[in-house]
């Protein structure tokens, strides 16, 4: 099923890529969260207008992609983002994101996809590398602020990431054990339905006489 995506999915596209993904996927997680639509013809038709219509707005020639470099190299975009207490993001600063807001601070277009960035998630102070025009590249300084405050100084922020780091391993060393200790009673399990009980003995049965008495076939006693 083909689908376009009303915002970047990591691993699956950027917004307004339309993608395929199977049927189940688009109809329980996709479409009823809103994360795409169904790509019918109308839709992917009006998308490709309106991406046409911002084309024309991009670096067209090498001396517009070097004005366009020296603007955005003294350019700092800020975004106001909610984190946990170690500074993780409840969601990812995304490379849509970063050129939305080079068009609202600037009104420069970008075309998302020459936004060199995997998605982040941490507050934190970054270089975003942009391609805007054949071999003319610019980073632009990104800052990834908790929301309602102000970023912690670098060596704060290392030690909670550090901190964010430490919890996880420990966390994926609990797992790793409590796999291990279900696996074994699954083995011991296992092995004790495998032994078999210990059998009595088989004897041999008592003749009985009176039959034996009765059987002409039988030696009789002189």
């Amino acid at each position: 099923m083909q689908v376009i995506l009303l915002q970047d999915v990591e691993t699956l596209g950027l917004r307004g890529d339309v993608v395929d993904v199977a049927r189940g996927y688009a109809r329980n997680f996709l479409l009823p969260r809103r994360i795409a639509e169904p790509a019918t013809p109308a839709r992917v038709a009006e998308l490709r207008r309106v991406e046409a219509q911002r084309a024309t707005q991009e670096a067209r020639t090498a001396e517009q992609a070097g004005e366009i470099a020296d603007v955005l190299s003294k350019t700092v975009l800020r975004f106001e983002v909610k984190s946990g207490p170690t500074g993780s993001l409840f969601g990812s600063v995304t490379p849509s994101d970063i050129a939305d807001e080079i068009w609202r601070a600037r009104k420069i277009r970008v075309d998302r996809r020459k936004v060199v960035l995997d998605p982040i998630k941490r507050i934190g102070r970054y270089s975003v590398p942009i391609q805007v025009f054949g071999e003319v590249e610019v980073e632009v300084k990104t800052l990834v602020v908790p929301e309602g405050g102000e970023l912690p100084p670098e060596a704060e922020l290392e030690a909670l990431e550090a901190e964010e780091a430490k919890a996880a391993a420990a966390s994926e060393v609990d797992a790793a054990s409590a796999h291990a200790e279900a696996e074994s009673a699954i083995a011991e399990a296992i092995a004790e339905d495998e032994v078999e009980p210990p059998t009595e003995p088989e004897t041999e049965p008592e003749p009985d006489s009176e039959s034996t008495a009765d059987d002409p076939a039988a030696p009789q006693a002189s």
